[in-house]
């Protein structure tokens, strides 16, 4: 118990170390999920306690930089939950129209899929020319990832059948041309598109959106930083503009909810009131 409890204070001191030292600040991130991955880390990195994982992320950049993959899990697939992308087809797209022009923010954008998969949506709904995409997250090399379009081809036939669930209207291999055993996407799907770094823990609103997308970020915060986010995109979002989540996210519960409206609920996509 002893142990336990010392591991408990070592990554409390750990997580305040990385906030002084590099400004990335997860410290109203979920308790049981930044241990497991720290722990995870310990064991990758040879490293006997987490005490001497500080140590060295404190005094060598390169490692905190190593550390941050394991910290922020990029894990992504294109037209991740299928109804989700058709409602949004469906369901948003017809009201998106009524706007001369489109600002979407998907935040915690990761290496990029979700990115792609809004681009070719827009595209195919003759949208996306008048369309601005910021796609931001907090880890560098994902955001490198997300520039480059790079995936490996062995993916892409579970993601051309997402995108078939998902309305897609043309043959998916349109979209990438195939090199070395990757699929490299066609860069005018990014010509609109904005990458950036920026964190929903200590960042501000950059810019009013008509929709915000962001997807499997907030189950990885605790309520209080939960309710930083809803605040930024409530902030960000014009007069009636929509907000997506991901399969086991809501505003239901937070301290926003009355200033949401579910429009397709169980795709999680939300308006603001």
């Amino acid at each position: 118990m002893t142990s336990e409890r010392n591991t408990d204070i070592e990554i409390r001191l750990l997580i305040e170390a990385i906030y002084l030292k590099y400004s990335y600040d997860f410290r109203d991130y979920s308790g049981a999920s930044i241990k497991r991955r720290i722990l995870h880390a310990l064991r990758q990195f040879d490293c006997r306690t987490v005490s001497a994982l500080q140590e060295r992320v404190l005094h060598d950049p390169g490692m905190f930089m190593q550390l941050l993959q394991y910290l922020t899990i990029p894990v992504s697939e294109m037209f991740r939950d299928p109804g989700h992308f058709l409602a949004l087809r469906e369901e948003v797209v017809p009201l998106l129209r009524t706007w001369p022009s489109l600002k979407i923010w998907i935040a915690g954008c990761s290496t990029g899929e979700e990115v792609y998969s809004m681009a070719i949506l827009l595209r195919e709904e003759g949208l996306l020319e008048r369309t601005i995409i910021y796609a931001t997250d907090i880890n560098p090399n994902s955001l490198e990832k997300a520039k480059q379009g790079i995936y490996s081809m062995q993916n892409m036939q579970g993601y051309e059948e997402n995108y078939r669930k998902a309305g897609g209207r043309r043959d998916f291999s349109e979209y990438y041309t195939s090199a070395y055993g990757n699929a490299i996407m066609d860069s005018s799907l990014r010509d609109n598109v904005t990458f950036a770094d920026h964190s929903l823990a200590t960042d501000s609103v950059f810019s009013e959106t008509q929709l915000v997308s962001c997807r499997n970020v907030l189950i990885y915060f605790n309520k209080s930083l939960q309710d930083r986010a809803f605040g930024l995109f409530h902030e960000s979002l014009c007069h009636r503009g929509f907000l997506v989540l991901g399969s086991k996210e809501s505003v239901d519960f937070s301290a926003y909810s009355e200033q949401f409206e579910p429009l397709v609920k169980p795709e999680r996509i939300f308006r603001k009131s």
